[in-house]
């Protein structure tokens, strides 16, 4: 079966204490399938990533936030995966989004985005949690980019086939 191709921006979203909120995803068909992943979704006809970002933002938390806000391009990933009996070819982008304390406690996660829950992760809970995390390694990418900051090229994350490889990525 021929997968679906998608292009997506992506959102690390820290709260005022590094706490990046993630969102919960489960798959109907698989028990026990179950992923933390970040905010973001699809760009849609028309729309460039940053303003896919902004969009998707405001739909996931209720947050509005203009695209300067956004920081440049950190990171891109491309992932290969299934859900729901429908097969994924995923290329992705991540930008980084501080929030304030007051924004942070305003956000309103939308239910049908994060139907399964959502958390704000530290760092430390990414990095020693056995759930799978979307994408692999996350504590690890994210700790480097708070300490050195976003290069002048984007750091790709790598490319995976999350059917097919038996490590999910915790952390």
């Amino acid at each position: 079966m021929t997968p679906h191709r998608r292009r997506t921006s992506r959102i690390l979203l820290l709260d005022d204490r590094d706490r990046l909120l993630l969102l919960c995803g489960r798959d109907p068909r698989r028990d026990g399938a179950r992923w933390w992943f970040t905010v973001g979704g699809g760009i849609e006809d028309g729309e460039d990533a940053l303003a896919a970002a902004v969009r998707e933002l405001r739909e996931e938390t209720t947050l509005t936030v203009v695209a300067d806000r956004l920081g440049p391009l950190a990171w891109t990933h491309r992932t290969r995966f299934s859900v729901d009996g429908r097969h994924f070819d995923q290329s992705e982008e991540y930008r980084l989004c501080r929030l304030t304390a007051a924004e942070a406690a305003a956000a309103r996660i939308d239910t049908e985005e994060a139907r399964y829950g959502h958390h704000w992760w530290s760092i430390d809970e990414l990095a020693t949690t056995e759930q799978t995390v979307r994408p692999r390694r996350l504590a690890h990418h994210l700790t480097e980019l708070l300490r050195d900051g976003i290069g002048q090229v984007p750091l790709h994350l790598g490319d995976f086939d999350e059917d097919a490889d038996s490590d999910s990525g915790a952390g």
